[in-house]
């Protein structure tokens, strides 16, 4: 029963860390939703980061780690994204994305300035890559 208990109680805290502080910037809010190790790919982890945007905000221009792979979601409203050196492309609710690894996000950002819209980004990262966006300068 003490397991059990003891179980429980690790789970709940781990629960807390990966909903804890979203980080804030300029209408943007990022909050870690999940980060795990990859037990069948050793050095590997899932991360995955919900973004919520205001109305008429965005992200600065940003890289992501060389060794990411990135699925993006878009749970509500619409997110205009570009890619590299992609198209501009909007994606409405339920649509989604891929992003290569060491990408450039060049735009990202609500496409309107009237509603919220929200994405979940899911990242297949080296484990030791804890920086998953770096601004460009």
């Amino acid at each position: 029963m003490k397991i059990v208990a003891i179980a429980a109680a690790i789970c709940a805290a781990l629960a807390l860390a990966f909903e804890g502080p979203a980080s804030a910037r300029d209408g943007e809010t990022v909050t870690p939703k999940f980060d795990q190790g990859i037990p069948n790919i050793p050095g590997k982890s899932l991360v995955v980061v919900e973004v919520d945007y205001a109305p008429g905000a965005a992200s600065p221009p940003h890289t992501h780690a060389k060794s990411a792979f990135i699925y993006a979601y878009v749970i509500s409203g619409e997110i205009e994204s570009k890619v590299n050196d992609g198209e501009t492309h909007i994606f409405k609710a339920g649509e989604s994305w891929s992003e290569p690894p060491n990408a450039s996000h060049r735009v990202s950002r609500n496409a309107s300035r009237t509603s919220p819209a929200k994405l979940l980004a899911v990242f297949v990262v080296d484990s030791d890559d804890k920086a998953l966006t770096t601004p460009v300068k």
